[in-house]
């Protein structure tokens, strides 16, 4: 199921990740405050998290950070497992439309049909990474990329700063 392109929504929400750009104090504020964000005006954004690389993990991992939706089993993800430790091997955007087709995916939740996952680079390296899931299937359009990659970077030039 395509979804539907509502440009001014987007262009809302993206003027209000801003707004919480320049308003937070701290990379892990504007964590906090993206996700409630997302979560919140993006109706099919049912579980939108942060991971972070965990400094010094030798193999390295991510790690759960702030998150709004369902509680998940995997609050520490290897490199080498999923469709996170893919986007964070790669250093790409991977948006998957229908996740029983992809056997990278963690299961987290039955009711999870979609997946978008973008890094979060900071100082030219991964830093962590923005995951949300969908209960619909091909949630993802490309302005919900756009959208998604845009606060990753702010997350990335907050880090940058701290």
């Amino acid at each position: 199921m395509a979804t539907l392109f509502n440009p001014h929504k987007l262009d809302q929400v993206r003027k209000a990740a801003d707004k919480l750009s320049s308003e937070s104090r701290s990379a892990d504020e504007l964590m906090e405050g993206i996700t409630v964000l997302l979560n919140k005006e993006m109706l099919k954004y049912n579980w939108v998290g942060f991971y972070m690389m965990e400094p010094g993990a030798n193999p390295p991992v991510l790690v759960l950070g702030h998150y709004q939706g369902a509680m998940t089993p995997h609050t520490r993800i290897p490199l080498n497992q999923g469709i996170c430790g893919a986007a964070a091997s790669s250093g790409k955007t991977v948006v998957v439309d229908d996740v029983k087709k992809d056997q990278r995916y963690l299961a987290c939740s039955l009711e999870t049909k979609s997946e978008i996952v973008v890094p979060v680079f900071a100082h030219g390296q991964v830093a962590g990474e923005l995951d949300i899931d969908s209960h619909f299937a091909a949630a993802f359009a490309h302005g919900d990329r756009e959208l998604v990659e845009y606060c990753a970077q702010l997350v990335g030039k907050r880090l940058e700063k701290e």
